[in-house]
């Protein structure tokens, strides 16, 4: 009993908890939403796919630029504040992008809400390491990811009925109660967090390259999928641009003797290095297959697109019955023991993929993504709680900064690959469902092995039962 009331959060912790991850629900929620809305935009803006896709594209790209800004802002500034006008910013950006009168004005206003939501998500991961400690940060991040889940999960459903009943200006105007709930929840229970380094200066030069970087790679990969190959100009040339601007801030890096915005020598750990590669190959082995599995529905299936969303529905499931245990399992043996279990339950929530076709029952399907959400919910959880253990105070917003970034690259690579392999396997071929099946097919196949790859990462991360036996 004792050891229960121990285990036990502090009710101000998690009260704390939830007002933080309440702040990133709108941005979470209306990534997914857009998505949904690309059809609607070209009807009533009367433009093509090319410029519409510049309406997610735009809010990618802004969302990398500001990352590096946001551990600055840590470092310098009260983070309870920076977080409300952040969150002010996304809800005043998601107001004007719900009355934009052209496709043109509606970029512009999705790059300013790309701007909060960069600054919001990796505020969001620091500020909860502060309120809970590295010893409760398992537990917290279980509580709390339960909104963070339901927000990307949810957002299809919900942004597919608002289009059907209402209009997607409806997509951005739904962020305006949530925002203001979550800076009502912010400001009351919340304290103040005295800043990092209230000396900080600015690393500009440090902040451009790391923004270039990881924008490039970002626009380059996206290109590949548009063209439906990685053969293309626009791929080589931003990607190869990306990798210049990476070589030339580790050698920034080196030259400042690691006083930079996001230091290198984070990675002499290795669990935090573990966990950053991790977080990478994420992106091809969940983030990817998350992309196809509505497609296939839709192609495969001849699901309806609000049917697909909610076929969705027992994955999620899946990931919500999984996350009280695995907080409690992080904080008490370690992230390694936690993602290596969880790989072996996404393989047989993944394998099974490769050989589905459209005759496929659903129930089969839906118990496949339901195991395949339990295995999915143990895998990033541990891996962003990792990446701080062991750290010193200071180098929280700059783990956090790291983090982030290669979470958005991991991210955008992962959708990419997997669609620029699917189309390529298509391609020169007939229209059929034998034909786009095994595209589907081959894109499940490549998570598989890149879930298979992750063990490797995962020998690197913490093991809290050795260090105790020691």
């Amino acid at each position: 009993m004792k050891k229960e009331k121990q285990d036990k959060l502090p009710k101000e912790v998690t009260r704390a908890a939830w007002a933080i991850a309440m702040a990133a629900i709108a941005p979470m929620l209306d990534t997914t939403m857009v998505n949904i809305g690309v059809n609607q935009f070209g009807h009533d803006f009367h433009t093509s796919l090319e410029i519409i896709q510049w309406v997610i594209t735009g809010y990618v790209l802004a969302l990398a630029v500001a990352v590096p800004v946001s551990g600055w802002l840590m470092d310098k500034f009260n983070g309870k504040k920076v977080l409300l006008y952040a969150e002010l910013g996304f809800i005043l950006s998601s107001v004007l992008a719900g009355l934009s009168w052209n496709i043109e004005s509606l970029i512009a206003f999705r790059v300013l809400q790309g701007v909060s939501a960069g600054i919001i998500i990796p505020l969001m991961t620091t500020l909860l390491m502060k309120v809970a400690g590295p010893d409760k940060l398992g537990r917290l991040m279980a509580v709390v990811g339960t909104p963070i889940i339901l927000g990307p999960l949810l957002g299809p459903v919900i942004g597919g009925f608002l289009i059907q009943w209402t209009t997607w200006r409806w997509i951005f105007f739904i962020n305006i109660p949530v925002g203001l709930i979550a800076l009502y929840l912010v400001s009351k229970r919340l304290d103040d967090f005295e800043p990092f380094n209230s000396e900080s200066k600015m690393d500009w030069i440090g902040t451009i390259l790391l923004a270039m970087m990881s924008s490039s790679l970002i626009f380059g990969i996206t290109r590949a999928a548009h063209f439906a190959s990685f053969h293309n100009h626009q791929t080589y040339w931003y990607v190869g641009l990306g990798l210049m601007t990476a070589i030339l801030y580790v050698i920034y890096n080196g030259k400042k003797q690691n006083k930079t915005v996001m230091p290198l020598n984070l990675f002499k750990s290795k669990s935090f290095s573990g966990a950053i590669i991790g977080m990478f190959l994420v992106g091809l082995a969940t983030n990817g297959p998350m992309l196809l599995l509505p497609l296939f529905f839709q192609n495969i299936k001849g699901f309806t697109l609000i049917q697909a969303a909610l076929a969705m529905i027992p994955q999620g499931v899946g990931m919500l019955v999984a996350r009280p245990t695995i907080g409690k399992l992080i904080d008490k043996l370690g992230a390694r023991s936690v993602v290596m279990v969880s790989l072996v339950i996404s393989l047989a929530g993944s394998i099974p993929f490769i050989f589905i076709d459209e005759k496929t029952s659903f129930v089969l399907i839906a118990v496949v993504l339901f195991i395949r959400g339990i295995g999915v919910g143990g895998i990033t959880m541990p891996l962003m709680t990792d990446a701080y253990t062991g750290l010193q105070k200071g180098q929280i917003p700059q783990a956090s900064i790291a983090s982030r970034i290669i979470q958005n690259v991991g991210s955008s690579f992962g959708s990419a690959v997997l669609a620029t392999v699917v189309a390529t396997v298509v391609s020169g071929l007939k229209p059929t469902i034998p034909t786009i099946l095994h595209g589907y097919q081959v894109g499940f196949l490549i998570s598989v092995i890149v879930i298979g790859i992750m063990f490797i990462p995962a020998l690197f991360l913490t093991n809290k039962r050795k260090a105790t036996n020691n």
